[in-house]
């Protein structure tokens, strides 16, 4: 049997960053006078952070000059990494730290593969930067999901063949990625967002050691 191997999202499958992605976001929104809510922050789920902006600019049908956006994105990036300053381990999604020890000990190699250029820095806070085989982030890739690049660069650097990757998600993007890179997705969350998923789980809390063999094997 060939080998096997994951990779595994960051923001809402590893860690809950989307909180506060959505408060660095909106105190943003605020200061253009754009109502954007939690609903409107859903539409920014493993998007990068260029295009979150264009469809926050969108929702408040503002229009702003190239420098204007990358001031905004640079402001809206520290605000965010001051609230990811202050993440510790308590801040791992259920389940997560079992499944990767899980992997660790048999042998089973486990990639990141996120949009996230900030992905090493929240590893590192919540203390699992070394647990990788590999980490792909939002600085090793040109093209955003739903582009496969990060889930075919992820397993090129796992040395797995793209149908032996399970790929675990929380957005419809990545599971649009996971598609197009031929390999077997896992969808975290509700099925009208993720239907598209080979398995749907509710909460990370349903990624056992258990399922995880099925999945293996």
């Amino acid at each position: 049997m060939e080998r096997k191997g994951f990779i595994f999202d960051l923001d809402g499958v590893i860690v809950d960053t989307a909180k506060y992605h959505y408060l660095a976001w909106k105190e943003l929104a605020d200061q253009l006078g754009i109502n954007f809510t939690e609903e409107h922050n859903e539409l920014l789920k493993g998007v990068s952070r260029a295009r979150s902006l264009d469809i926050l600019l969108s929702v408040g049908d503002v229009v702003l000059s190239d420098a204007d956006k990358k001031m905004y994105m640079e402001q809206k990036n520290s605000r965010y990494l001051s609230y990811v300053a202050q993440m510790d381990d308590s801040e791992i999604l259920p389940g997560i730290k079992e499944l990767l020890t899980y992997l660790h000990k048999n042998n089973v190699p486990f990639s990141l593969g996120s949009a996230s250029k900030n992905a090493r820095v929240i590893l590192e806070g919540v203390n699992l930067l070394d647990a990788f085989t590999a980490i792909v982030d939002g600085n090793d890739v040109s093209k955003a999901k739903p582009d496969p690049e990060v889930f075919l660069i992820a397993a090129d650097k796992l040395q797995l063949n793209p149908e032996n990757c399970i790929v675990i998600e929380d957005a419809a993007a990545g599971i649009e990625a996971a598609k197009r890179a031929k390999m077997i997705s896992v969808g975290i969350g509700e099925e009208d967002m993720l239907g598209a998923a080979d398995y749907l789980l509710n909460s990370t809390s349903k990624l056992s050691i258990a399922f995880a063999k099925n999945l293996l094997n």
